[in-house]
């Protein structure tokens, strides 16, 4: 897996400070994306041991809420099994920080009834996400107004008590 960019102390993907990892490669192309360079999954550097022990010993401050996981598409099959390692050790090692994951991806329709079916690693990655943020941007839906989201059909959903209830349980309405 390549990844576009790692950023620290980033606060506009999530609550609070957080370690953000941009994944490289898309399929979904939304027109007015803001990342349009990372649709290519080639783009950037290889994901390797030595970025993940960055962002764990980025994350080992108290004043960093979490990982965030955006892109490019982190959902992407490809990406999944990339994302994996980090997500296993994040959750090892600090399991008190939140994960939240932004995706073109619905959660009732494309990971829950059709990535779980296909692809066992996405059980797995599921159960380390505590925030999803779904759905494409929808350049006529764009609300600069709208928090943690770019457009106003994306949702924010709380993925442990969505899983547990199977059906979409919102984080907040915001």
């Amino acid at each position: 897996m390549k990844y576009a960019d790692i950023k620290i102390a980033d606060v506009a993907n999530g609550e609070g400070v957080r370690v953000s990892l941009f994944v490289s490669g898309c399929n979904h192309h939304c027109k007015g994306c803001f990342n349009a360079q990372a649709w290519d999954f080639n783009y950037g550097n290889e994901f390797t041991e030595k970025e993940i022990d960055k962002i764990i010993e980025e994350l080992d401050h108290p004043y960093v809420a979490g990982l965030s996981l955006l892109g490019g598409e982190p959902l992407e099959y490809a990406n999944q099994k990339g994302i994996l390692p980090l997500l296993r050790k994040v959750k090892e090692k600090f399991p008190d920080k939140n994960i939240w994951c932004y995706t073109g991806y619905t959660f009732d329709k494309d990971i829950t009834q059709n990535m779980f079916d296909n692809w066992s690693e996405t059980k797995e990655v599921m159960s380390y996400i505590d925030v999803l943020v779904d759905g494409k941007f929808e350049e006529d839906k764009k609300d600069l107004n709208l928090k943690f989201r770019g457009s106003s059909n994306q949702r924010i959903i709380n993925v442990p008590e969505s899983l547990k209830a199977h059906k979409v349980i919102p984080y907040y309405k915001a």
